[in-house]
């Protein structure tokens, strides 16, 4: 990703969950009551970690530069069986399709897909018991109370994959975000060079008495981008939660075919679930043929798959691909249903370990270059 883009999918935070306050161990006192008893209260319960899902955000960079959440600690409880407070819990604002990992042992913990959803990512600790609940018969007067329990401490990993319903998939220079310009009012980078997208953009596609839906553009897709080539694998989560994909392969590509299925390797190696989704393939860049190229190129092409002829520039076949995109939005069977998220990977970082190693280089340097005026002076006191 280049370091100026606002889009951030991929965050590491440091959390700290409040723990419990300590049960009170107090004794009843007022005039004329000579023994009261036990009446020490119960601690606080520390703050939660929650999670809550929020529309209005579609990137993780309000994390990026906050990346220790702390919440607060449970209250000890007091005299008179008085409770004590419950620690602030600290609510984290994410968007939708955010998925959560455990940041050591890459473990899946929990997810946020609905807007105004809350999820208890960690629990804050319960608070220790007072003295009151110790009493018994033999034991009239307790003089121990429960201490509250300790506080969760996790690094945890936030992984946003974009929710949308369709997801276009193509190599650099196929054409998808300049369908995306025409069909919706987002406004993507476009250039003749490869690899002009670099983050997923959004736009919502209106179609007829008022519907739309969500169309995302994934940055190119090259062959051995599951082995990590060219973007990579980081921008093919983004696919996992699309209904239907819409593959995209120009006109005047060699071998319109063996585009195609290299694409729907490279989807199946990162996820073999992602084949089972409903596919559709648009030939860009129609523009440029005639009816007799046309002809000739319709019996070189998958047979598999539903198959759309579109230009964007002259807008030749457009209402016939939101056509046929609606209806499959709308088929029972392309529903996204709960989605099965599989532990990640945890690899360490190459790169800051690098800038690591050159910034010791030059504090080394640095100082060596100080030593050589040593003796003459200035370090004198």
């Amino acid at each position: 990703m280049s370091t100026g883009s606002n889009f951030v999918d991929y965050v590491k935070i440091f959390c700290r969950s409040g723990k419990g306050g300590p049960g009170s161990t107090h004794f009843h006192r007022e005039k004329f009551i000579a023994k009261g008893g036990p009446d020490g209260g119960d601690g606080g319960r520390g703050g939660h970690i929650i999670l809550r899902g929020n529309k209005n955000l579609w990137t993780l960079i309000h994390l990026k530069y906050a990346r220790h959440i702390y919440a607060g600690d449970g209250g000890g409880g007091g005299g008179s069986r008085s409770f004590g407070k419950d620690g602030e819990d600290k609510t984290i604002e994410v968007p939708c399709g955010t998925v959560v990992f455990d940041g050591e042992t890459g473990e899946f913990l929990c997810d946020v897909t609905n807007d105004g959803d809350e999820v208890i990512m960690m629990k804050g600790g319960r608070g220790g018991q007072g003295n009151w609940h110790f009493r018994t018969a033999t034991n009239q007067t307790p003089r121990f109370s429960q201490p509250g329990e300790p506080r969760v401490v996790k690094t945890v990993i936030l992984q946003l994959k974009v929710l949308a319903d369709v997801g276009l998939v193509g190599f650099p220079n196929a054409g998808k975000s300049t369908l995306l310009s025409i069909l919706s009012a987002a406004k993507p980078e476009i250039a003749d060079y490869p690899f002009t997208t670099l983050v997923p953009n959004l736009g919502i596609v209106a179609y007829r008495d008022n519907k739309s839906f969500v169309m995302a553009d994934i940055p190119g897709i090259i062959e051995g981008a599951a082995e990590g080539k060219g973007l990579g694998l980081r921008f093919l989560r983004h696919i996992e939660r699309n209904s239907v994909l819409l593959f995209m392969v120009p006109a005047d590509a060699e071998d319109i075919r063996k585009e195609y299925n290299i694409l729907l390797g490279e989807l199946e190696k990162y996820n073999p679930e992602l084949a089972d989704k409903q596919r559709i393939l648009a030939i860009s860049k129609c523009d440029m043929l005639d009816a007799e190229l046309l002809v000739e190129l319709k019996k070189d092409l998958p047979e598999d798959v539903q198959t759309v002829f579109i230009s964007s520039v002259s807008r030749l076949g457009i209402d016939e691909l939101k056509d046929i995109l609606w209806t499959e939005l709308n088929k029972e069977s392309n529903k996204v249903v709960d989605l099965v998220h599989k532990s990640m990977e945890i690899v360490e970082n190459e790169i800051e370990d690098e800038l690591e190693e050159d910034e010791t280089e030059e504090e080394t340097d640095e100082e060596e270059d100080l030593s050589e005026y040593k003796g003459i002076g200035w370090d004198e006191q």
